[in-house]
């Protein structure tokens, strides 16, 4: 049975416009420090609630399409990012570990050094968010 991917789509796409206005060196110069900083608490936020549609996407497409029970699912994300890569959702299931970690700072703390962390982590974790999308839409059967 098809996943309904709109949710996932409307995240990415969010995330990316939000990027995108970020990586906006002229915008963001005539920006206050305060506005600056909004900008980039949007950016961080997008990213947190796209990390999660991800990885619940992930989960749901391996329930559904590999026959999964409950036994067999993943115990935890860094084996759901495992098994998304031998079902070939993903490529570098690292990367997904680092982009979780990063997730992980925004919900305990938040001051500029950390989050700066997951700025930078946000604009590495766009391009797999895409490639997972793209991946999702051409398996979704």
């Amino acid at each position: 049975m098809p996943l309904d991917l709109s949710s996932i789509e409307k995240g990415v796409d969010s995330l990316d416009a939000a990027l995108k206005v970020a990586a906006d060196a002229g915008f963001m110069s005539r920006l206050s420090k305060e506005q600056a900083d909004t900008v980039r608490a949007g950016v961080i936020q997008n990213f947190e609630f796209t990390y999660e549609l991800c990885w619940k996407f992930i989960q749901r497409w391996l329930k559904e399409n590999r026959f999964l029970d409950e036994a067999a699912l993943p115990r935890t994300r860094k084996d759901l990012f495992r098994m998304a890569a031998r079902a070939a959702l993903i490529d570098h299931p690292d990367r997904w570990f680092d982009y979780g970690d990063a997730r992980n700072i925004t919900a305990h703390t938040y001051d500029l050094d950390k989050a700066k962390i997951v700025y930078e982590a946000a604009t590495r974790f766009i391009v797999d968010a895409k490639e997972l999308l793209e991946r999702l839409e051409s398996m979704n059967d």
